[in-house]
């Protein structure tokens, strides 16, 4: 056997990544026992045999690739958007959650034997017409006998290594109209808590310039921004700097100190500054999305201080309202311009004194990405705005 090109493969896999494919669970029952794994290497063959065939690819060490061919049979399920949760059963995720992996759904049986999910997009119930060991997966090949169409739902997808769903895209009506189309197009992504602090007014500015820019914004913690930049999602993210991928390369474009949130009423908003061990005895709420929940933890314990959390929230507005209801304190980077929480509650804000770094802002790219026109654009105003409200 041919040794591999180590840089080639390595070359192959991340240029597969990209390309999206539909994830099916294939199952089969019979003689050898029933069994089922995750795959994403699914294709149609031909539609316009005796019977219309397909492939599925299985790793030679699945015990369901033996399974599979010696049953002679299986079905593949195709899974909706909101399936997810099989597909990494299937794949081995939960072992610790489940004995056996077919109780993470309901199943019948199509005419095969094999089983079906009761509700997948599609089920193809084939049998094994051919079976070849190419490198470390067996191709198998099936003829189509009987096929499930659920009546509504969108496929889960697999691409960039993550799940994703398809969502309808509009042909252009010509070529020209096709290229300005894809060249008008931003991809970013923000973390969510100071994204509607700075995003509004920035794609005000470049809608400006731009009125047929499409905008399109990717939200979430650090992991979400993080992975969308890696994966080619967007072009540039808005972040903190605190355990970024390798990959990645940022420019810093502010220091955010943190402050103390409290309710209007509460017994330490006449203090002028707070150190941590002012809020020690109080209840706390804490934001949870990474990677803000272990900052502000480790604010109070590098201060020798255990924080008593009576509520979490992954939600900046959330935890905004607790405070407001006077449920507790929390200890914040991002400052909106109003101290109101979302339902109309008076809030205060007060400095922390404290030895711990201020949270960085940076923009994010992957390296060694070329950024297009308006990601560029995009740059330099996001520096020119962090540069203003530094001032």
């Amino acid at each position: 056997m041919t040794t591999p090109n180590p840089a080639l493969r390595a070359a192959f896999i991340q240029g597969m990544s990209h390309a999206a494919a539909t994830v099916n669970i294939v199952t089969t029952d019979g003689q050898a026992g029933r069994a089922g794994v995750t795959v994403s290497a699914m294709s149609s063959v031909s539609a316009d045999a005796p019977r219309p065939t397909l492939l599925v690819c299985v790793h030679h060490q699945s015990p369901a690739a033996a399974m599979i061919i010696e049953n002679g049979v299986f079905c593949v399920n195709v899974l909706k958007d909101d399936q997810a949760y099989i597909a990494d059963t299937f794949a081995g995720r939960f072992k610790d959650q489940v004995a056996d992996k077919f109780d993470c759904a309901d199943w019948v049986n199509m005419p095969s034997g094999a089983p079906r999910v009761v509700n997948p997009l599609v089920g193809f119930d084939c049998r094994v017409v051919s079976a070849e060991q190419v490198g470390t997966h067996f191709v198998v090949m099936g003829e189509v006998e009987d096929v499930f169409v659920a009546t509504r739902g969108a496929p889960l997808i697999y691409a960039n290594r993550a799940y994703g769903a398809a969502s309808r895209i509009e042909s252009a009506e010509s070529i020209a109209a096709g290229k300005a189309a894809a060249s008008s197009i931003l991809a970013l992504a923000c973390f969510h808590t100071f994204g509607p602090y700075v995003l509004p007014g920035l794609m005000a500015q470049m809608l400006a310039g731009h009125p047929n820019m499409q905008f399109n914004l990717i939200e979430g913690d650090q992991r979400r921004v993080q992975a969308a930049l890696l994966a080619g999602e967007a072009e540039l993210g808005l972040l903190y700097d605190m355990g970024l991928a390798e990959g990645l390369a940022a420019t810093q474009l502010t220091a955010l100190l943190p402050y103390v949130l409290l309710a209007e009423n509460h017994p330490l908003a006449s203090h002028e500054t707070l150190r941590p061990h002012d809020l020690a005895p109080h209840p706390m709420v804490l934001l949870t999305a990474p990677p803000s929940g272990s900052y502000f933890t480790d604010i109070m314990q590098a201060a020798g201080q255990v924080p008593n959390i009576v509520l979490r929230s992954a939600s900046f507005e959330m935890v905004r309202g607790f405070v407001g209801h006077g449920l507790g304190y929390t200890i914040l980077a991002t400052r909106p311009a109003g101290d109101v929480s979302y339902d109309g509650r008076k809030l205060v804000c007060r400095p922390l004194i404290t030895d711990a770094a201020p949270s960085r802002v940076v923009l994010a790219q992957r390296v060694g990405a070329t950024l297009s026109p308006l990601a560029k654009q995009f740059a330099a105003a996001c520096t020119a705005f962090f540069s203003t409200q530094t001032k």
